[in-house]
């Protein structure tokens, strides 16, 4: 996979009651709660110090409110227009088919051989569903996204997400980059094949 020669700008989505509870989000539609608005904040806070304005950016973001809601939050921090950027479903999280909305105490208690399988290796592992996918599926999609950026570049994705793109940019194994802890109140920068939390 090639990584880009422009910087870009990583931020996850600010929390969600869904988060909290640890209950399954995948491609649910959730909203950020209010922590998840002042994370929000806060990253906004810590571009426009990196980047101003964002004058020769692309701001991209996953179509799922969360993520939206971040993005604009953001922007709004910054001084610009908080609708002028644009959004890439590949960028949506790793979809949990039909875990979704399931506390995975609640799956374990139905179903402990698939939980059990998960947790012998999560990336490789695909939840049941026709849509579902595994850490590996969503590397590709992710992969194909990060491939194309060709300019200095926001995004606004989630902890799935950035879990694929440690992997691909410092090689981590699947296991390492599957279960690495993804904060919602910092912005990690790529620039140079190398990344770095903000």
């Amino acid at each position: 996979m090639h990584l880009p020669d422009s910087i870009v700008y990583f931020s996850r989505h600010g929390e969600t009651d869904w988060n909290v509870s640890e209950r399954i989000q995948g491609q649910e539609d959730v909203d950020i709660n209010a922590r998840g608005q002042q994370q929000a904040a806060r990253n906004g806070d810590m571009l426009k110090s990196l980047i101003g304005e964002g004058a020769g950016f692309d701001f991209v973001a996953s179509p799922l409110r969360r993520t939206r809601d971040t993005m604009e939050r953001i922007r709004t921090r910054m001084g610009i227009d908080p609708w002028a950027y644009r959004t890439d479903a590949r960028l949506m999280e790793v979809n949990f088919g039909a875990w979704q909305g399931y506390m995975l105490e609640d799956i374990e208690a139905r179903s402990p051989d698939l939980v059990a399988a998960r947790a012998r290796d999560k990336w490789n592992f695909v939840p049941p569903g026709p849509t579902a996918e595994s850490y590996a599926i969503l590397a590709i999609r992710i992969g194909n996204w990060l491939s194309e950026v060709q300019e200095p570049t926001v995004c606004v994705t989630h902890g799935g997400c950035m879990r694929t793109i440690f992997q691909m940019v410092e090689g981590l194994d699947g296991h390492d980059a599957a279960n690495l802890a993804i904060t919602q109140d910092k912005i990690l920068r790529l620039e140079k094949g190398s990344l770095t939390w903000m």
